[in-house]
């Protein structure tokens, strides 16, 4: 399959008001993308086409609320409206209520689930029909690591999550067996540094964090724009997901172990919260529009995105760990065979 460069593309971010879609919609326009950028934030959306445009970018903005699959269709009608095709659709939009799963109410539970899973459905239906109008493209779902191992405090989001992964496993599928070049990508990211904690409901008590280290929201962003032009099934975002995803095919009882210790203090602060402060559950954020979270303390860098987006070399790198586990191999058989000896 075959995607376009990103300077030829049209691109639609939805979920782009802060944090990874933010970010990820001025790199595309960076790299000369003619975007569309959608979230419920207004002045987000605002201040966003304000900075692309004076980079001079190319973007258009469309208020909505992906928990409205009409208001999901209205952002794919008017990307085709205004630039005559869709390349490539990238699904960013997300909420959460942190607590524990009795803490939370039916009516948020299900709120989450219609934000990160159905909206994301409900983005799929927009643009598909328009990807294989256009000859093809890249669906882009921003998931999560949760989506491979659930976490505590966080029951509704990473149900959603591990929703999001079986939708796109079928879509993927489907598409395949029609022979439909339309890229599906699941992009999970480890603990990134946005305001998602800051902006997602609480009932802890305190302002919740992620569990350290953390990762920025342009290794994020890079890898979106990656998959963009570049057919990928899976990518996951930071060093520890990567760690994480081996552990838990491993031995998931060490992992509900480990998390069972550690999982439930660090995903607290020490800063007071209320569940009735501002949060995005229901309502945007509106004053919250930064790409960056509170917690650049604990970023870290990634050493493995770089070599997932070298295929020569992560593929020479793996050959390599293969031809030295072999060596080994063999030498303990000769060790063995001169010891029987």
């Amino acid at each position: 399959m075959q995607l376009k460069p990103i300077s030829q593309q049209v691109v639609v971010v939805v979920g782009s008001s802060s944090g990874i879609g933010r970010e990820a919609a001025l790199q595309f326009a960076k790299r000369g993308a003619s975007v569309v950028v959608s979230a419920r934030s207004q002045p987000g959306l605002e201040s966003l086409i304000d900075e692309i445009r004076q980079a001079g970018g190319e973007a258009t903005a469309v208020i909505a609320d992906v928990a409205d699959l009409e208001q999901v269709k209205a952002i794919a009608d008017k990307t085709i409206a205004t630039y005559g095709r869709l390349d490539t659709w990238v699904h960013a939009s997300a909420t959460a209520v942190f607590g524990t799963f009795e803490q939370i109410t039916a009516a948020e539970f299900k709120q989450v689930i219609e934000v990160n899973l159905m909206g994301q459905v409900y983005g799929a239906m927009a643009a598909l029909p328009y990807l294989r109008r256009t000859g093809g493209g890249a669906f882009i779902s921003i998931s999560s690591m949760e989506g491979r191992r659930a976490l505590p405090f966080q029951s509704a989001y990473s149900t959603s999550k591990h929703g999001l992964e079986g939708f796109l496993e079928a879509l993927r599928v489907e598409l395949q067996h029609e022979g439909v070049p339309i890229s599906i990508t699941s992009i999970k990211p480890s603990v990134i540094n946005t305001p998602f904690y800051n902006n997602g409901r609480t009932k802890l008590g305190v302002k919740p964090t992620g569990i350290p280290p953390y990762y920025q929201p342009s290794l994020v962003a890079d890898a979106i724009l990656y998959t963009a032009e570049h057919q990928v099934r899976d990518f996951i975002v930071g060093d520890v997901g990567k760690v994480l995803d081996v552990v838990q095919r491993l031995s998931p009882g060490l992992v509900d172990s480990i998390l069972s210790l550690i999982g439930f203090p660090l995903q607290k602060t020490t800063e007071a919260k209320s569940e009735n402060d501002p949060n995005n559950l229901y309502e945007p954020v509106s004053d919250d529009n930064r790409i960056e979270g509170d917690f650049g303390q604990w970023v870290i860098p990634s050493v493995t995105d770089w070599i997932d987006k070298n295929p020569v070399l992560k593929w020479g790198t793996v050959a390599g760990a293969l031809i030295g586990v072999s060596a080994l191999a063999i030498a303990a058989q000769v060790l063995n065979h001169d010891g029987g000896a």
